[in-house]
């Protein structure tokens, strides 16, 4: 019985451990940086419309990442609840500079917010708190094509 007793305890000690990587930080908000990148700080580039091929590629795609290159900055204080932080994502930004944020609706909502946003003169701090609220979700295809 003891035996059986501590097999679980152990299985839950190991299972308790292992999940405590996911464990909510910031109260149900992905990771984000609450200032922008350091002056002189080199990151990884977004990727260009020539690195974005076959489904990765379409138009809308296409769009994102021109617009992401244009507010890398600020995409790097920005939350992204796909909940990419969990693979590794450190914000909205990290998702542009490979070929997540073309396989990803969330993603690719959040930067057209985000992007509009900045556009009508919202700081950072407004924006973030419009993708936490999910302002992100009201997106529609009409609005990201019409955002240059």
């Amino acid at each position: 019985m003891s035996k059986r007793i501590l097999s679980a305890l152990f299985l839950f000690a190991v299972t308790l451990s292992m999940s405590a990587q996911y464990a909510d930080q910031n109260g149900g908000v992905p990771a984000y940086n609450k200032m922008p990148p350091a002056k002189g700080l080199k990151q990884p580039p977004i990727l260009t419309k020539e690195a974005l091929w076959g489904e990765n590629g379409g138009p809308t795609q296409i769009h994102a990442y021109e617009l992401a290159a244009k507010i890398p900055g600020t995409l790097h204080q920005l939350p992204c609840f796909c909940h990419c932080d969990r693979m590794g994502h450190k914000s909205l930004r990290t998702c542009f500079e490979g070929t997540h944020g073309a396989q990803c609706d969330i993603c690719m909502k959040e930067l057209f917010y985000a992007y509009g946003e900045k556009k009508n003169g919202k700081t950072v701090a407004q924006i973030r708190k419009g993708i936490i609220d999910g302002q992100w979700k009201n997106v529609t295809q009409e609005q990201a094509e019409a955002l240059n």
